[in-house]
Parts: structure tokens; sequence; C-alpha cells
């Protein structure tokens, strides 16, 4: 017997067919002599249609009320589901975040786990219940209710799993498992048995979109066997995501060629080549809440210098703005911008071992004949910013010269 924590994402309870599905899935577990936890997103869209709702009324919602809102969709999920298992037989009870408790800080919207109170939850598998909970969600010390942020049902699975000390999370998905790349781009991507953390968590940053982030980072922190299925198949095994390489065998060099279309690149022109500069260019995007991926700050010459770096393209025009007022005080030249580019990135903790990544990498993308306009690297990866009609290319390409199309 196993304690084990499954997450069912927007689509795989998306109607109410889906959700009987999910059910049955659950009760097989729970015949087998599991104890399950299940937590749930809200059915697919709904998050949208509440936030978008919430924008009919205010342009700019209050946040503390509009996590009031987008926790509702979660809320009905949970009880349909405890009622589809109750239906065909299986003890089943649902909890809100805040019922658990899963204790967060304040920031609405974008709330972080402080701690979780397994207590109840305990008390109810223990009495041989499957407990269903709402992802995406918790309360603050002051009773309010808390969000996680987009893609948070995927923390809520992990961070519970961790409470509880499960033996696995699943995260139950649209596909089934982490693949070399998109499939959709390169239908010759393959399907991984097994991804350290490492890698899960550059993929994850780097615009794969089959875990979010935090959830990743969570796992990793607290150790937790985290596996990726896909909810419309019975069989397979997913992919596993473990602490480390299998040090029994031969790792590959690269595991994945990652991708994000959401880029967009900024360039102030004839800065002041003095001591701070940077600081004073991105002090002023940080305090307006906008994260900065790629930096390259170029040679001085001549008592001036060039800079440039990403971010999301969402925040293009923001930062553009923020960017021509920084110009006027420090007297540089000229603010340039490009929300056409994207980021492809090559993934693998094999690199560390195996010189030579780079200019594999660098090769194949000249032979293309496609520009590189940035890079960044890191222990385990190494990323470039191309102009985005190349992407597609790109990803091809890069698969196929490091192997990935092959078994």
């Amino acid at each position: 017997m196993a304690l084990i924590v499954q997450k069912y994402g927007g689509t795989s309870v998306g109607n109410p067919e889906r959700i009987k599905n999910v059910a049955k899935r659950v009760a097989k577990f729970h015949a087998q002599g599991h104890q399950v936890v299940v937590v749930v997103s809200a059915m697919s869209g709904e998050t949208n249609k509440l936030i978008a709702l919430a924008k009919e009324i205010s342009a700019s919602p209050d946040p503390r009320e509009l996590d009031q809102i987008c926790s509702t969709g979660e809320q009905v999920t949970i009880g349909l589901l405890a009622m589809a298992l109750k239906d065909i037989g299986v003890p089943a009870r649902s909890y809100t975040g805040g019922q658990v408790k899963v204790l967060t800080d304040s920031t609405f919207t974008k709330a972080r786990i402080l701690s979780i109170d397994e207590s109840n939850m305990r008390a109810d598998l223990d009495a041989g219940k499957v407990v269903v909970v709402a992802g995406f969600q918790g309360v603050d010390e002051h009773g309010n209710i808390t969000t996680l942020g987009r893609g948070g049902s995927d923390t809520s699975g992990v961070a519970l799993a961790a409470a509880l000390k499960a033996d696995e999370c699943q995260i139950y998905t649209d596909v089934d498992g982490v693949y070399t790349t998109d499939p959709r781009v390169v239908p010759e991507a393959r399907k991984l048995d097994t991804i350290t953390f490492e890698e899960m968590l550059e993929m994850a940053s780097l615009g794969s979109k089959v875990l979010q982030i935090r959830s990743v980072e969570f796992a990793g922190k607290y150790k937790v066997k985290l596996r990726v299925l896909s909810s419309f198949q019975d069989e397979g095994e997913g992919t596993l995501i473990t602490v480390e390489e299998d040090k029994n065998m031969e790792q590959p060099i690269i595991s994945g060629i990652a991708f994000n279309r959401d880029e967009a690149k900024l360039t102030m022109l004839g800065v002041p080549d003095t001591p701070g500069i940077a600081y004073q260019i991105l002090g002023s995007i940080a305090e307006a809440n906008v994260d900065v991926d790629m930096i390259i700050q170029n040679v001085g010459h001549d008592g001036t210098t060039d800079f440039s770096f990403t971010v999301n393209r969402g925040d293009f025009a923001k930062a553009q703005a923020i960017l021509e007022e920084v110009k006027v005080k420090l007297g540089a030249r000229e603010v340039t911008g490009d929300n056409k580019i994207c980021k492809v990135s090559a993934v693998g903790v094999g690199m560390r071992s195996h010189p030579g990544v780079a200019s594999k990498m660098f090769k194949a993308l000249a032979d293309e004949g496609i520009n590189i306009q940035m890079i960044s690297t890191s222990e385990i990866k190494i990323s470039v910013v191309l102009d985005e009609k190349y992407l597609e290319l790109a990803v091809r390409v890069l698969h196929r010269a490091f192997g990935l199309d092959q078994q």
C-alpha cells in the first residue's frame, strides 16, 4: 500500500464525462489498497472566464477580490469529483485550500506556500476515504483566500505530497510524459522515460509547458518522487523526474530542446560606460515588477557602451517606456526594441562531461544560415536568441544534430 498524490489539470476535468473518468481511475488505485489524495484544477477555461468577468467590472481588479473570484473554479471541481467518486461507491471528501489548510503569504494572485496542516487529510485517509483538494489556492494568516498564480495546481499537488511524505506525486495532464521537444514542432520527438529535476527545471523555465516551474522547484527541494502521465491513456509509465541521473547508464549529452516564443529584446545604445550603469538601467525595470532574462553589455568604446536584455513579450511595451525615461536621465543615445524574437535552448546534464556542445550547436545553426543574437549558458544548458521566424527550423535542426530523434 502506498500513499499517492494525483493532480489532474483543467483539460483532464474539462467536462462531467472527464470528471467521471478521473473518478474511475482514482477508484482503481483505491481498490488496490492505496491511500489517494487528488488535487484538481478548475475545469478547462473556467479561470479565464472568471478573470474576464472580473475585468468587465473593473479594468484593474483588486487582487484580493480577484482571488476570491478565481478560487471558485476549483471549488466546483472538487465537489463534482467527490460526488462522482461517491456515486461509484468510493468514500470521498473534498477540501478547499483554506480547509486543509494551505497557509500562504498575503501576495494575492501569486502567493507562496508557507505550511500545510495535513491532520484532516490523514484522518480521512486512515478512515479509508479519498481526499479531494482544490489546487491553486490557500489562505493567509488573516483568513483571506489566496491563489498561487497560473499553473499553481501543480505546485499544490507537489506541496501536499511533500507535507504527507507521499510515495509518489503523479501529475496527470493532456500529454503522456516529457518529450525531447514539442512533438507539434518535431514529429520525431521522443518521450523520455526519466529526466532529472535539474533538466526539468531548465526545460520548464525555458518554455516547456508540461510542468509549472515552481512545482519542479518544490519537488526538487523536498525530494518528492514526481511522475508525468496522461489522463487520457490507461497504459504507460509516463516520465519519472528523478533527483539525479542514473549513474549506471551512459547519460545522453542533451536531453531536450526547449523553446519560448514569448520573448522580446530591448537595447539602450550609447550608454555612459561607468560603474553602476547596469543597476541604473535594470533597477527601474525591477521596480516595475518586470522579470529580466538574458543580459549582454558590450565592450566600452569612446566612453560609451550598448546594453541589451530580454523580457517577456507581454512586458515589452512597459519596459520600453521605462527605458525611454532612463535614457534621458543617463544621457544615452537611443532605445531600440524587437518583440519578434525567440529563445531556443539545449538542455542536458550530460554536457557537464562532454566538451564541444556549444560549438556543435552553433555550427548546426550556422549551416542553416540562422544568426544568433544573444547567448546565455549555465552548467547544463545553452540558450540562444534568434529571429522568431527561425524558431521551428532551429528546433528541428538542433533536435537532429544531437541525435534526439534516435532511440
